[in-house]
């Protein structure tokens, strides 16, 4: 190989690359992407350039006006059998990320996406140094929290801008173990921490993060939680109250119809046929004036062979009714009034008085209607937004958990209101200041399209080619370098890219206090199994939780 002369325009002092950090030369130039030779003329053994330059690793440049950044994205040893020997071979590709320009001599200290200059073929390539990386993930000009240290120098913080972040979606992945509860804690606290009077909604499908914000939360759990059923639109009741069939649910939905629209009319005083009151109009209504409805109609018929529809529907509210797990939706003296501003007062932290978070716990919400509630929630913060007057919005953030549940990835499944309430705010939330924050360990199963939305995306370790492939299609930058890294994430490393980030990067999230850390931790068995446990008493507590539907 033909020895490499120094690039010339580079002031030759401090900002200079050292000789010893060079590790090849560039063969190939094909836009954002570099195909270099690693060893050269003079230098070390190819073996140990090797052991330096891994996949992942921040190399640089030089070109006739500027510094060039990227990331190796793969390598490959030429010469098969000869790999181990001093005179082996190998080409690295580098995916490129942006540049540092040269003005008299002197690398600029601002750092830009994209290349204004290419590097020309034969060029020498160079390992980063550590103030090139401070020059790149310097800390922004936007208000940034830090959140942890990069991969590359853990002297160095990882910032993560508040309002880049805020202001649109985001979504955080990763498979199970890969410390991602911990991160939705971590950069949650941080905000909170920030931004005191915040205004943040978590669904908690797991009762993951009821202790990880002590008093600066507002925890719901079903015991206390009040989302009285005149709430639901017309979808949702059905979904509720109507038979799974087909056949009898349309004749059960149009039964409950008019009778949900009768009882709506009643409570707000509107008896005649031309007021505005529609079947999804949030105005209360009592089940006693339901129940009646349904059975003035049911007593019209001429035929009693066509009264079960409507003797199926009573049946359901009776039983719901009587069902202490309903008694959030269905029970107490709070469903027959309007107390929809208390609602929303307590859900949305208006005012904050010192809790700016809301845990919305839904582990003990029967199954059967987890999707309606979610539906609901996701809902009820949307067009609180949407009809508050621009000049006096609350901004708010939604955090789903276990998305992958309600917006899959086939159309045919989920429910269908759930999916279109997320998805609106994915479409429309920046506009009315609803951000979107999306969190599962099956990206894959999540709706693409929504996905996509995600301008800034925290991908923790992920094991299946699937996941992982998935992601790089979604991904709002290109870091091909970075993400090849997916499957070898340690425990608390994530790659994040997008608009909360100056630059994609690989970090190393901060440690959480043990009081802060969310209740996602596997069972210890080992530990578990050591003593055996006294069962009378044991056992009664569990059942009679069980039994009251009380944790």
């Amino acid at each position: 190989m033909n020895e490499i002369s120094k690039p010339t325009g580079i002031d030759q002092g401090a900002s200079s690359p050292a000789a010893s950090d060079q590790i090849g030369v560039i063969t190939a130039v094909s836009g954002m992407r570099l195909t270099c030779r690693l060893g050269f003329e003079g230098g070390p053994p190819a073996t140990e350039i090797f052991a330096r330059a891994s996949v992942g690793a921040l190399v640089k440049v030089p070109t006739p006006g500027s510094v060039a950044y990227g990331f190796i994205s793969s390598q490959k040893i030429i010469g098969g059998a000869r790999a181990l020997m001093p005179e082996s071979e190998a080409i690295a590709e580098i995916d490129l990320l942006g540049e540092a320009l040269i003005t008299n001599g002197q690398i600029e200290p601002m750092f830009m996406r994209g290349i204004s200059i290419f590097p020309r073929l034969a060029a020498p390539i160079f390992l980063a140094a550590p103030d090139d990386l401070a020059r790149i993930y310097a800390r922004p000009n936007s208000p940034p929290m830090t959140i942890g240290t990069l991969y590359q120098d853990r002297n160095l913080p990882a910032y993560l801008m508040s309002q880049e972040f805020l202001c649109k979606h985001s979504a955080i992945l990763g498979t199970t173990g890969s410390g991602k509860s911990c991160a939705v804690t971590l950069i949650l606290s941080s905000l909170l921490a920030a931004h005191p009077n915040g205004h943040i909604v978590v669904l908690d499908p797991h009762n993951e993060y009821g202790a990880a914000f002590g008093k600066s939360a507002e925890y719901i759990t079903t015991n206390s939680l009040q989302l009285p059923y005149w709430l639901l639109t017309f979808e949702e009741i059905v979904e509720v109250l109507c038979s799974r069939d087909p056949a009898s649910r349309s004749r059960e939905a149009a039964i409950l119809k008019e009778a949900v629209v009768s009882a709506r009319r009643e409570f707000s005083g509107q008896e005649s046929d031309d007021i505005e009151t529609t079947v999804d109009t949030p105005v209360p209504y009592r089940l006693p004036v339901l129940i009646q409805r349904i059975n003035e109609a049911m007593g019209k018929l001429d035929r009693p062979d066509n009264t079960l529809p409507y003797l199926r529907l009573l049946t359901t509210i009776d039983n719901l009714r009587k069902d202490r797990r309903y008694a959030f939706m269905f029970g107490g003296i709070a469903a027959a009034r309007d107390n929809m501003r208390e609602i929303l007062a307590r859900i949305l932290r208006i005012p904050v008085a010192g809790k700016p978070i809301t845990i919305m716990d839904l582990s003990a919400v029967p199954s059967e209607i987890t999707n309606v509630v979610v539906s609901l929630l996701c809902r009820l913060v949307f067009d609180f937004a949407l009809w508050s007057l621009r000049e006096e919005q609350i901004p708010t953030l939604l955090v789903c958990e276990e998305a992958h549940r309600y917006i899959p990835r086939d159309q045919g499944a989920g429910f269908e209101p759930t999916r279109r309430a997320i998805s609106r705010i994915a479409q429309e939330g920046r506009k009315y200041g609803v951000s979107l924050c999306l969190v599962t360990q099956r990206p894959s199963e999540v709706s693409e399209s929504i996905l996509s939305q995600c301008s800034t995306v925290f991908a923790l370790r992920m094991n299946t080619e699937k996941d992982q492939e998935y992601v790089r299609r979604t991904l709002p930058d290109d870091a091909g370098g970075l993400l090849k890294a997916l499957p070898a994430l340690r425990q608390q490393e994530a790659i994040v890219v997008g608009e909360g980030v100056t630059h994609p990067m690989r970090l190393r999230f901060l440690d959480l206090p043990a009081a802060q850390r969310p209740r996602g931790d596997s069972s210890n068995f080992p530990k578990a199994w050591q003593n055996d446990i006294e069962g009378d008493r044991f056992l009664t507590g569990v059942v009679d939780r069980w039994r009251r539907q009380v944790r």
